[in-house]
């Protein structure tokens, strides 16, 4: 379900209530903890939070013309998703989410390399979600960045 939506605030509008509930929480959450170097903005149908051309000119490599991504935001049709490449880039952060998700007591975790995905929306640790977005900074992600970049040209 990619929205064709050029704003976030149109985004959240075509939402139905109860997923507008959780996106708009999910999004307060992120917000309030992510790092200063991030910018919201609508990337790939969802709500991205991305490095800037202005911080990171060359972009993201598989598409310079777009803003390096880190997190993502999204009301798919099945499940409200989390998409976070910091937890893909970096087994530590990883471990540290799935240890944490286990205690937050919400349920199974259901996730791919990059995707946290919730069917129920009270299933949500937006606190959690929130510190998640917390553990990363600008500068470590163009870090992390770059080096798997650099690892793929060997």
């Amino acid at each position: 379900m990619q929205s064709k939506a050029t704003t976030v605030d149109d985004y959240i509008k075509e939402l139905p209530e109860d997923r507008r509930t959780a996106i708009e929480k999910l999004r307060n959450e992120i917000k309030k903890n992510l790092p200063k170097g991030f910018k919201e903005c609508m990337g790939y149908g969802m709500i991205g939070y991305v490095i800037p051309h202005s911080i990171y000119p060359a972009g993201y490599h598989c598409n310079p013309k777009v803003p390096l991504p880190f997190m993502n935001i999204a009301s798919q049709k099945n499940y409200i998703a989390v998409y976070h490449m910091g937890v893909y880039a970096n087994p530590k952060l990883l471990k540290w989410f799935t240890d944490e998700y286990a205690k937050a007591g919400v349920g199974k975790l259901d996730m791919g390399k990059a995707c946290i995905r919730f069917k129920k929306s009270e299933n949500i640790p937006y606190k959690l979600i929130g510190e998640l977005a917390a553990k990363v900074t600008a500068e470590k992600w163009i870090e992390y960045y770059e080096k798997a970049i650099a690892s793929r040209k060997k």
